[in-house]
């Protein structure tokens, strides 16, 4: 399936399936993608604003110069996904997602939501992520170095591996007993 114009405002896009294919140009506002698949595509300067995806696949999908504004992603797979490549990224969230294997690195993306999600393996690499909601995410193997969590809900998230000397936790809320591994950092003895 290919999209047939090229602007598409407040419609609903359902089972659409694109298999490594390039999508140069399209904008779509205000619009709903219901259980689409979007399987290493490549979004070329397209524009999703205010846009929400429901069960939806985008893996391994690369975003050149694409901007993503007010998007919303819920029961979805977005795996894989180097969000660097983008223009213009703010106000992403998604909800009870796998969002593993993807790259955030040298972003400033604060207000995110990742909440009940799998964000294995993902990268935070000096991301300022100030003010975002990670409650009860799956955060293993994930990296957060140089990071800016200050305001941050971390509460319910789990596997994180957070070192206090080397990011910004300014204000970020935890919970028990998984902030316990905040003290891996520090050269303490438990016993």
């Amino acid at each position: 399936m290919s999209f047939t114009k090229e602007y598409y405002f407040k419609e609903t896009l359902t089972k659409q399936t694109i298999l490594k294919d390039t999508l140069k140009s399209f904008e779509f506002e205000n619009c709903e993608f219901v259980g689409c698949s979007f399987v290493e595509c490549k979004f070329q300067k397209c524009k999703f604003l205010e846009c929400k995806f429901f069960d939806c696949i985008l893996s391994a999908t690369n975003l050149v110069e694409s901007r993503f504004r007010d998007v919303k992603f819920s029961k979805s797979k977005v795996i894989g996904i180097d969000w660097t490549k983008t223009a213009d990224l703010s106000d992403l969230a998604f909800n009870e997602c796998q969002v593993n294997f993807s790259n955030f690195s040298m972003l400033i993306i604060p207000e995110t939501k990742i909440v009940h999600c799998e964000a294995k393996e993902v990268d935070f690499t000096e991301t300022d992520l100030q003010k975002s909601d990670f409650q009860n995410t799956d955060f293993e193997k994930s990296r957060f170095f140089k990071t800016n969590l200050s305001y941050t809900n971390l509460r319910g998230a789990i596997n994180y591996n957070i070192d206090i000397n080397n990011n910004i936790i300014k204000q970020a809320r935890f919970s028990l007993p998984e902030a316990l591994s905040l003290l891996r950092s520090l050269d303490v003895l438990l016993e």
